[in-house]
């Protein structure tokens, strides 16, 4: 049986996570802690010192919101989820108001976000899908203004092995072309280009390659087109606490101070 295709969103989300994700070094260093109460509550605590020294983490808050959320997944249709989120601010009398849709089919995956109190506005977007190939668009809409505030586009090709994507956002002015390839079990490799119409005529280019060194641990590099190279290496050092290190070199300016290096810290309780 067919499985539905991707989100809008995740269309090219293979290539995305390559380039983007796991690299440390954009922070000097990096905190991040979840656990979860025996009562089910989920607690996360996120800490991060900039290269520019600041910090910035969690904190606590007095103000008292009172959440709603309703949720019915194949109730109205099959394969249909819909979700209403509301909350209430005593101390300004503030309401807020959200529906979310999602229909998943065989080749037709559609999503639909609305703010109720703000606009309202709508967020819209369908991807259909047929042996792998993809075509979908996205469009936002404001109720008020009685005007289509954004739309994008996209096509893609995508299989277990290997996926190719070409999106059109930005109302269809910058254009973004990316790959991924699985090699193999321990080789990931991928490559990004991206061209703004309304921006300048050079072609931004990104490629990068994720290699599995063992089970518990992984390396990542990329580069681009600016001659900035980026290395990262990720270890599971045991159940529940993962370090990861990650340096940034402007090739073009090797004796300047233009380098980053960053750390990152996960305990999972």
């Amino acid at each position: 049986m067919s499985i539905p295709p991707p989100a809008f969103s995740d269309v090219a989300k293979a290539s995305n996570d390559l380039i983007n994700r796991d690299f440390y070094h954009t922070a000097a260093a990096n905190l991040e802690v979840k656990s979860k109460a025996p009562n089910g509550v989920n607690f996360n605590v996120k800490g991060k010192s900039s290269h520019e020294g600041s910090t910035a983490g969690s904190a606590w808050t007095t103000t008292n919101v009172l959440n709603t959320k309703l949720e019915l997944d194949n109730q109205i249709a099959k394969g249909m989820k819909a979700e209403v989120a509301a909350d209430f601010v005593p101390s300004s009398k503030d309401i807020g108001a959200k529906l979310n849709l999602s229909f998943k089919q065989p080749n037709f995956h559609a999503r639909a976000f609305f703010d109720l109190m703000k606009g309202p506005t709508a967020n819209i977007d369908a991807v259909l899908g047929r042996e792998g190939f993809l075509v979908g668009a996205e469009a936002g809409y404001d109720v008020q203004k009685a005007a289509i505030t954004r739309y994008a586009a996209a096509v893609g090709y995508t299989v277990p092995q290997y996926s190719a994507a070409i999106t059109a956002s930005n109302n269809l002015s910058v254009f973004s072309a990316a790959y991924y390839h699985k090699v193999n079990s321990e080789v990931e490799a991928g490559a990004k280009a991206t061209w703004d119409s309304k921006g300048s005529n050079n072609v931004g280019l990104e490629v990068a390659g994720k290699w599995r060194l063992d089970p518990t641990s992984f390396a990542k590099a990329k580069v681009n087109d600016r001659g900035v190279a980026s290395l990262a290496y990720n270890v599971l050092l045991r159940s529940g606490v993962t370090v990861g290190a990650g340096i940034s070199l402007d090739t073009q300016k090797l004796n300047e101070s233009a380098h980053k290096v960053g750390t990152h810290f996960e305990f999972n309780g």
